[in-house]
C-alpha cells in the first residue's frame, strides 16, 4: 500500500496545476517545496488564453481576471523613435483574450484553490532521492533541519525547476545552450504617460543594426507598476552557471539591481523623461535553452522547466509548463484509479515533448529576431502565440478517428473549439459549451443536423450508453441540436445550437460524434452510426 498515490517535488504554477487537477479527481497527493515562504518576484506574467481555457476549467479563472489585467498589445522604439504598434487581438471564436499577472499573484490563486480541495502545501521539504520500481516510487524527504523521512508514492511528479532533482535522479538528458547576455529585471513603478496594457520594448542599434541596450517593460497591475527587463552592467555581472549543474538559467547572484541602475537605463532609453521607483523585487538571470530527452520514464515524470527552459519572449514558459501538468494529470488520475489503457501515460511524452521542442526552438529564434519574423499571417501568429494551435493528431490517443470532410474543421488532436450561443429549456440567457463541460471527465457532444427526427434519437442514446460504459464512467454526454432537430424527447442533456456557433466552429459532417478530452483537446470526430471505430478509440485510453 502506497502512503499517498502522487508525490510533487515543487509549488510553482506547474506543481500547484497538477495537484489541483489530481485532487479534483479525488487523488491523494502530496506537495512539497524547500522553500520555506512562496517567493514574491514575477518571474512569468503572461497568460495567454488558452491557458485561462484551462483556468476556467480548474475554477480558478474569476479570481485570475480579477486579480490581473489585460494585455493589450506593445509599443516598440528604436534610437527614440517610434517604429511600430502591436494591437493585441484574438479572434472571435475564441473566449478569451491575452491577461497579465504576476506569477505569485497567480501562485496565490492556485494555492487558496488547492485548499479548497483539502490539500496543503509541505514547506520546507524537498525530494532529495528517490528509486522507482514496478509498483510504485520509494521517496526520501529532507526538511530543512537536515531530518529524513521516507515515502512510498504511486508516482512522481518532478515541477522542481531549472535545477530538478527529479530530472537528475532519472538521468534524463538536458541538451541545449545558453545565451551569453546577462540581463537584470525590477518590479517597478513609473510616472509616464504611456497607454496602459501595453508593453514598451526601446532598443538603440549601433549603425550596423545591432542592439547594444535594451528596455523591455511589462504591464503589472496596479498604478504605473512594470516588470523591467533590461542588459546587466558590468558590475552586477555574474559568473557562467549557477546550480552546480551547469545550466545557467533564471535568477542568480547575489548581487540584486537598484533603482539606480533601473533608472540609469531609463534615463537612456525611456520613450519620454519618467522616473521609477517603489521598487519591490529586483534580480539578475540568465538563459538558457535546454529540453530533456524524454518527459518520464516509469513512474516518475518531469514538467515545466525540469523539462524544458527558454527565452522568456512571448510568454511561453509557464503557460506551457500548465498545460504539460494539465496533460499529465487527468491520464495519471485514470492510471491511479486502475482504469488507464496500457501505454496511456506513456502518451504524455509523446504529446508534450513536441510541443516542448516547438516551444524552445520558436523562442530563440524569436529572441533573436522578434516575434512573428516567421510569418506575415496574423492570425496565425496570434493563435500560435495564444497557445490554440497546439495538436496532438500523431498522439497514439487520437488513432481511429475520421478525419473530417472540410478541410478548415478541427482534427482529432486539436483544440475543440468552444461554441457561444447555445441554447437550454429553463435557461433564458445563451451558453457557452466549455462552461457546461466538467474538465474532469471526457465528454461526448452529439451533434444532430437539421435532418435528424424523432428515429435518431434511440441512435444518440445508446451511442452514449455504448461510449459511457467503455470509459468506465468517466464520461459525460450531450446532444447538440441544430435549431430545427427533431429531437426533443431524448434523455440525454439537450442544447440547441440557436446561432448556428457550434456547426461554424466543428463543421460536422452531418449528425456527428465528438469526444472531448479533459484538456480541452478534440480526441475523436467520427458518424453516430460508426460505433465500432469510437470504441476502438477509447481502447487506448480506457483500459
Amino acid at each position: 500500500m502506497n502512503d499517498v498515490d502522487v508525490l510533487i517535488a515543487g509549488a510553482g504554477p506547474i506543481g500547484l496545476t497538477a495537484a489541483i487537477e489530481l485532487r479534483r479527481r479525488g487523488v491523494r497527493v502530496r506537495i512539497v517545496d524547500p522553500l520555506l515562504e512562496p517567493p514574491q518576484y514575477a518571474k512569468a506574467v503572461g497568460i495567454q488564453p488558452r491557458t485561462l481555457e484551462v483556468f476556467e476549467g480548474m475554477g480558478v479563472l474569476e479570481h485570475i481576471l480579477d486579480a490581473g489585467m489585460e494585455m493589450r498589445g506593445q509599443f516598440v522604439f528604436v534610437n527614440g523613435s517610434q517604429v511600430s504598434r502591436i494591437d493585441l487581438v484574438t479572434p472571435a471564436d475564441v473566449p478569451f483574450r491575452f491577461h497579465l499577472l504576476p506569477q505569485y499573484s497567480t501562485e496565490r490563486v492556485l494555492r487558496d484553490r488547492l485548499t479548497d480541495l483539502d490539500a496543503e502545501i509541505e514547506r520546507g521539504v524537498r525530494v532529495s532521492a528517490f528509486t522507482p520500481d514496478d509498483d510504485g516510487v520509494t521517496v526520501t524527504l529532507t526538511d530543512a533541519a537536515g531530518a529524513e523521512t521516507s515515502v512510498r508514492a504511486g508516482y512522481l511528479i518532478g515541477a522542481d525547476g531549472a535545477h530538478s532533482t527529479v530530472r537528475k535522479g532519472l538521468g534524463l538528458g538536458f541538451e541545449g545552450g545558453a545565451f551569453t547576455e546577462q540581463y537584470m529585471l525590477g518590479d517597478v513603478a513609473v510616472d509616464w504617460s504611456m497607454p496602459r496594457g501595453y508593453a514598451i520594448r526601446a532598443m538603440h542599434q549601433a549603425d550596423d543594426g545591432t542592439t547594444d541596450d535594451l528596455l523591455v517593460c511589462i504591464p503589472l497591475p496596479g498604478r504605473g507598476r512594470y516588470r523591467m527587463s533590461m542588459l546587466v552592467p558590468d558590475e552586477l555581472a555574474i559568473g557562467p552557471t549557477s546550480g552546480g549543474d551547469g545550466v545557467a538559467h533564471g535568477f542568480e547572484g547575489t548581487r540584486t539591481p537598484e533603482l539606480s541602475h533601473i533608472q540609469a537605463v531609463v534615463d537612456r532609453l525611456s520613450p519620454e523623461p519618467a522616473t521609477v521607483s517603489d521598487l519591490r523585487w529586483s534580480s539578475v538571470f540568465r538563459i538558457s535553452h535546454r529540453i530533456v530527452d524524454s518527459y518520464g520514464r516509469g513512474r516518475v515524470f518531469v514538467a515545466g522547466d525540469a523539462a524544458h527552459i527558454h527565452p522568456p519572449t512571448g510568454a511561453q514558459g509557464m503557460n506551457t509548463g500548465v498545460q504539460d501538468a494539465h496533460n499529465l494529470a487527468w491520464k495519471l488520475a485514470l492510471a491511479v484509479a486502475g482504469d488507464a489503457a496500457p501505454g496511456l501515460l506513456e502518451s504524455y511524452d509523446l504529446e508534450r515533448r513536441p510541443v516542448g521542442e516547438e516551444v524552445v526552438g520558436r523562442t530563440v529564434r524569436d529572441a533573436r529576431e522578434g516575434i512573428g519574423s516567421d510569418s506575415t499571417d496574423v492570425e496565425f501568429v496570434t493563435r500560435r502565440e495564444a497557445q490554440l494551435l497546439i495538436s496532438y493528431a500523431d498522439s497514439p490517443i487520437t488513432a481511429g478517428s475520421t478525419i473530417p470532410s472540410a478541410p478548415a474543421a478541427p482534427r482529432a488532436g486539436e483544440r475543440a473549439p468552444d461554441a457561444a450561443g447555445l441554447g437550454r429549456d429553463s435557461v433564458n440567457h445563451p451558453l457557452r459549451l466549455y462552461s457546461l463541460l466538467s474538465g474532469v471527465d471526457h465528454a461526448l457532444v452529439l451533434y444532430a443536423d437539421a435532418a435528424a427526427g424523432a428515429e435518431d434519437v434511440a441512435v444518440l442514446e445508446n451511442l452514449a450508453a455504448e461510449v459511457t460504459k467503455a470509459a468506465r464512467g468517466h464520461m459525460t454526454a450531450h446532444v447538440v441540436a441544430a435549431p430545427t432537430a427533431q429531437v426533443g424527447s431524448t434523455d440525454l442533456p439537450l442544447l440547441r445550437d440557436t446561432e448556428n456557433r457550434f456547426a461554424a466552429g466543428y463543421l460536422p459532417d452531418g449528425s456527428t460524434a465528438f469526444v472531448i478530452r479533459p484538456d480541452g483537446y478534440l480526441g475523436y470526430r467520427g458518424p453516430l452510426d460508426d460505433t465500432a471505430t469510437v470504441l476502438a478509440y477509447l481502447r487506448a485510453t480506457f483500459a
